[in-house]
């Protein structure tokens, strides 16, 4: 049986979109690191209390090119994809980190502060191919 691998958050994108943040492979694919900030009502005691947790997105291709006049600082996204573990060595240490690969990203709401222009629910990314009973071809059953 194969493995799940999915993940979908809601949350907003933690900062704006710098010159490291996206770039072209050397075959001319588009990359684009973000990250986003997930909140998470948690009841202490009598009360409710935000807990948040910050989750590193990375999104390819054209999906990619098509987001990166909106992604801000405060914009709400909703990411689909799955979980990734980079692993390296620095220093002698192993290092790893989980980040979400992309593979649909949709916009939410409205526009943060400030901000103008963002389309509305618009969704970007590629869905998967389906055979002729028009179900999705990777589904492992």
């Amino acid at each position: 049986m194969t493995d799940l691998n999915v993940s979908v958050l809601i949350g907003r994108v933690t900062r704006d979109i710098g010159e490291n943040d996206f770039g072209y492979l050397p075959n001319g694919t588009a990359r684009m690191n973000t990250s986003i900030a997930v909140n998470r009502s948690v009841k202490k005691g009598d009360s409710w209390t935000d807990e948040v947790s910050y989750f590193d997105i990375t999104i390819w291709g054209k999906t990619a090119e098509n987001l990166k006049p909106y992604i801000k600082k405060g914009t709400q996204i909703s990411v689909q994809g799955y979980l990734k573990q980079d692993r390296w060595e620095k220093e002698g240490r192993k290092m790893s980190k989980v980040v979400i690969v992309a593979n649909e990203v949709r916009l939410l709401g409205g526009k943060p502060e400030g901000q103008g222009g963002q389309p509305q629910g618009q969704s970007y990314g590629q869905p998967a191919p389906a055979n002729a009973d028009g179900f999705p071809e990777d589904i492992p059953f």
